[in-house]
């Protein structure tokens, strides 16, 4: 929940494991943020299939960038001694990753 309500975006993506709908509504009506989690097979009232489906493909690239940042640019090896330094680092991953995904630099 405290990074849900640090993250200046309305539409969020989180596993199963946060399902609630107390915090999902506390998070609209406080912070007007959507949270999306994909439903678990034990649910009651679950979502469309296409719906589902959506979701399930909007994780996957997620799951797949954070595995190329860990990977490749090696993001969990952040040494910092301050947030600032560290805030610079991811910034300086990021900024490296999406040049070379946009082809403006070769890797």
């Amino acid at each position: 929940e405290t990074v849900m309500t640090q993250i200046p975006h309305p539409y969020n993506f989180g596993d199963k494991g946060y399902i609630s709908h107390a915090l999902r509504e506390k998070l609209y009506e406080e912070h007007q943020a959507a949270f999306w989690t994909p439903s678990r097979h034990n649910q009651k009232h679950g979502p469309s299939k296409a719906w589902e489906e959506w979701i399930r493909k909007k994780r996957k690239v997620i799951e797949t960038v954070f595995s190329i940042l860990v990977d490749q640019y090696r993001i969990t090896d952040i040494r910092a001694n301050s947030i600032a330094g560290f805030e610079v680092a991811l910034d300086g991953i990021l900024l490296a990753y999406s040049l070379v995904t946009l082809g403006l630099v070769e890797r």
